[in-house]
């Protein structure tokens, strides 16, 4: 799934949690790779007793959620929740949900039904749920609120080999929310480190990426109750020294969407000061990823490393708070399994003058989220290792 348009907002409303007092931060293992997938997910253990579900991650979306539509082709067997797991439409929790999303109650109804619309223009339909989730510590067995969707479709990306997504969003109802609440972690902070080669890590509630050497910026505050995301702010868009449309656009971070997405008009000039500036031997050429443009080059493209002898510009996000947000070719172009350089950047008519930072674009970087101070940071990072910690609590599941 690719960003998500649910914010929820105004004050914490949990479901009762268990009483846990562990304060260690936990480290996911990503699975997933940029162009082969479409995502990155970590493996979840749910239910009583405990099943494991992969769950797309995901910074835009507050809900956690599985899919739950016995149709659908997922990794494991569809999770259905019992009677007693599922929240009562008269809960404070789902009256935020509705709330939030601007969907009118439905008052003939018993259970939390909700209908989210996402920001990349699909859409779910689902019940409020809860159930017990087990952690790496292994006695660490929370209730945690999350939705099972029954009905879903519509999408610009193709997400396939998960069971669901794990909601990270700048909410109150998020995965990370609801375990400060339960005080598993005692920091609302948590880190994302996505590697070119696949998989990567998810930290949270790591204290010490708040001392790291990064470009901290001011998450920018919500100004519509339904972009309520991780924002640094405005920002300019320039490819080498040239700059990309002469307004500045509002940059949202955002793990559930592969690509990078732009305003069409700035995606048009950059699609043509990109062609400009490359070599007369690369052939533009259809590619069936369906990514446009693409180039072949004289030997094909096996690899990033005949990716930087080809793709020399350099783009760069410079915003307002006076950071700048460095992108070389390896974040913007993809080398497909046909052996072609694929523009990975997309074009919307949909999305006003959003510039959506997804996957491909924060590859081989520490992003760190830091719900405590709000603010957001980021540092190049080798994805591959694991940050080192005595507290640490690590997932191989």
């Amino acid at each position: 799934m690719a960003a998500v348009w649910a914010p929820v907002v105004g004050h914490l409303l949990l479901l009762a949690l268990l009483p846990l007092t562990s304060s260690s931060h936990m480290v996911f293992d990503l699975g997933g790779h940029v162009y082969r997938t479409g995502e990155f997910h970590v493996t979840l253990l749910i239910g009583d007793p405990a099943k494991p579900y992969f769950l797309h991650v995901d910074t835009a979306s507050n809900l956690t959620s599985l899919d739950c539509n016995k149709g659908s082709k997922v990794p494991h067997p569809v999770y259905r929740p019992a009677p007693n797991k599922l929240v009562p439409r008269k809960h404070l929790l789902c009256n935020a949900i509705h709330q939030d999303v601007g969907e009118p109650e439905k008052p003939h109804k018993t259970v939390c039904n909700y209908e989210i619309h996402y920001l990349d223009g699909s859409w779910s339909h689902g019940v409020l749920i809860h159930d017990k989730f087990t952690f790496p510590s292994g006695s660490t067995k929370p209730d945690i609120a999350f939705g099972c969707g029954y009905n879903q479709g519509g999408s610009h990306e193709t997400v396939t080999g998960v069971d669901g997504m794990l909601g990270l969003g700048r909410g109150s109802i998020d995965l990370v929310s609801q375990l400060k609440n339960n005080k598993i972690i005692t920091k609302n902070v948590f880190a994302h480190c996505l590697s070119s080669k696949g998989g990567g890590y998810l930290s949270i509630g790591d204290e010490n990426v708040l001392s790291s050497p990064a470009n901290w910026v001011p998450m920018a505050p919500s100004t519509d109750r339904n972009h309520n995301y991780y924002s640094p702010g405005p920002a300019t868009l320039h490819l080498d020294t040239k700059p990309i449309g002469t307004t500045p656009m509002e940059v949202i971070f955002d793990s559930g969407s592969t690509y990078t997405h732009l305003p069409e008009g700035p995606h048009a000039q950059l699609v043509a000061a990109l062609k400009a500036s490359l070599s007369k031997s690369l052939k533009e050429v259809r590619d069936p990823s369906r990514l446009h443009p693409c180039w072949k080059g004289p030997g094909g493209f096996k690899s990033l490393d005949d990716l930087k002898k080809e793709f020399k510009s350099v783009m760069s996000l410079k915003f307002h708070s006076g950071a700048t947000m460095i992108i070389p070719p390896e974040k913007y172009i993809i080398v497909t399994g046909h052996g072609n350089a694929c523009f990975g950047m997309l074009g919307r008519t949909d999305i006003g003058d959003m510039c959506i930072i997804g996957d491909i674009t924060m590859q081989d970087q520490l992003v760190i989220y830091d719900n405590e101070q709000g603010r957001l940071g980021w540092r190049s990072s080798q994805c591959d290792k694991k940050p080192k910690s005595k507290s640490a609590i690590f997932s191989r599941i």
